[in-house]
């Protein structure tokens, strides 16, 4: 248990829950997006600040930096978490979805949030929950911002889990906004352009706050840039500032080194990051303008911290399921990539990995539009199909006849497990196994 949390006054009504019974009481009452789909998703701010209003605002209480994009969004909440901790901010870490357990969502200085919060917040909050009628989400928020209040949090990291205008976050005045970049991805909820999408997004830029954009696209830019005029807000391309010269990428260590220049002088040579996917290049670039604009705020973050926090990302924040080795004989290695942007950039970096050939584990969620991502994939691959243990998880045998009618070649599993132990059996010592589709396939496998 963390220093200072006291959890003994706050069983009010429901005295006799348990976790596993909180958690189940979530799922079941509060619809959750990402198990559900749509009918979870809000279209507005109202139970949001109802609920904060009810706990007394606790997210005035820290401060904040606010992160959205459709790639990327999650390592860099946890790679700006952990360079802060190392500067020795008491830092709050919010993200979604979890892969193995809840608490992952909420954390303090890479500690997640205690079991006995957990309980406490819903059995202190319960009837009131009745009134408000709170999504899963919506009351998650309102769970980590009070967790950060009462841990007398320094400042926090809160990454948007949808969107950003309408996000349950977006109730917060961060210190600076953050958008990593705006790819395909929720389009029945955030429109089918580009430009739908970003207007979306930008909607987390708050009057006269900096903003961050990760990456330049032409179809974007104006966008942003409209966006920040009207909230006489500065704003920063990190592409267009920062760039990267990878040195090296350790297959077997899965390490990435690369030197990191400003404006082609160099700015830190020989960065070194455990998060071995090329695609982290881009979101190191996004990090490192936001420590800059961090310091130009008075918040002090040297070079030396920059380079220890991503270096100790991993074993600082707890971060999971990004470009990560789960075996090596055979290599087996997941990624949470699912969208078409993300999807694209691991396609790359599996083709830059020596193998003979390559085992597929193949899942996704019912509402996915299949069409793009099955035509992305490769011919030459197997592909193990299955099913995401989720409600909202595609069947697997309509998942195979889909991607057979695409060209792809294998067979339906009756579980994820189940997939991945017949790739392993089946692969070579020089064969590449991989999970991904899903980040509810990826979290299975961990």
């Amino acid at each position: 248990m963390l220093p200072g949390l006291q959890v003994t006054q706050s069983e009010g009504q429901f005295p006799d829950m348990n976790y596993q019974q909180t958690l189940a009481y979530l799922n079941a009452q509060l619809p959750m997006f990402h198990r559900v789909g749509g009918a979870a998703y809000k279209a507005n701010l109202d139970n949001t600040l109802a609920l904060c209003n009810l706990l007394e605002n606790p997210q005035h209480s820290f401060k904040s930096i606010h992160v959205t994009g459709t790639n990327g969004k999650g390592s860099v909440s946890h790679m700006l978490a952990s360079i802060l901790q190392t500067h020795g901010f008491r830092t709050g870490l919010y993200t979604s979805p979890h892969l193995k357990d809840f608490r992952e969502r909420i954390r303090v200085n890479g500690k997640k949030i205690p079991v006995a919060f957990v309980n406490a917040f819903i059995r202190k909050h319960k009837e009131d929950f009745g009134k408000i009628q709170p999504s899963f989400f919506e009351m998650t928020v309102g769970m980590a911002f009070q967790f950060f209040k009462e841990q007398q949090v320094e400042i926090a990291i809160i990454e948007v889990g949808l969107g950003g205008r309408l996000d349950s976050t977006n109730i917060i005045t961060p210190l600076v906004s953050v958008i990593t970049n705006v790819s395909f991805d929720h389009m029945q909820f955030l429109g089918n352009s580009l430009e739908k999408i970003a207007r979306e997004k930008a909607g987390i830029i708050k009057p006269g706050i900096p903003v961050i954009i990760g990456e330049t696209h032409p179809e974007t830019k104006d966008i942003f840039l409209q966006e920040a005029r009207k909230s006489k807000s500065a704003i920063l391309f990190a592409d267009q500032h920062y760039s990267s010269h990878k040195i090296n990428w350790s297959g077997k260590q899965n390490w990435l080194v690369a030197d990191i220049l400003c404006h082609d002088e160099m700015f830190i040579p020989h960065l070194a990051s455990p998060l071995g996917g090329n695609y982290q290049l881009k979101n190191i670039l996004t990090v490192i303008a936001c420590c800059q604009a961090l310091n130009d705020q008075g918040i002090p973050v040297s070079k030396q911290d920059i380079c220890y926090g991503i270096r100790h990302v991993i074993t600082q924040t707890g971060l999971l399921g990004r470009w990560q080795i789960i075996c090596r004989e055979p290599l087996t290695i997941c990624d949470t990539g699912h969208n078409p942007g993300g999807l694209k950039e691991v396609l790359s970096q599996i083709a830059s990995v020596p193998h003979q050939h390559l085992h597929f584990i193949f899942g996704v969620v019912n509402d996915k539009d299949l069409n793009p991502i099955l035509g992305m994939l490769p011919r030459t691959a197997t592909y193990y199909f299955c099913k995401p243990d989720i409600p909202r998880g595609l069947d697997s045998g309509e998942l195979k006849h889909k991607a057979h009618k695409a060209g792809l070649t294998g067979q339906d599993y009756t579980s994820v497990q189940a997939a991945l132990a017949m790739a392993q059996q089946t692969a070579g010592p020089d064969d590449l196994v991989f999970v991904g589709g899903s980040t509810f396939v990826v979290a299975e496998v961990l």
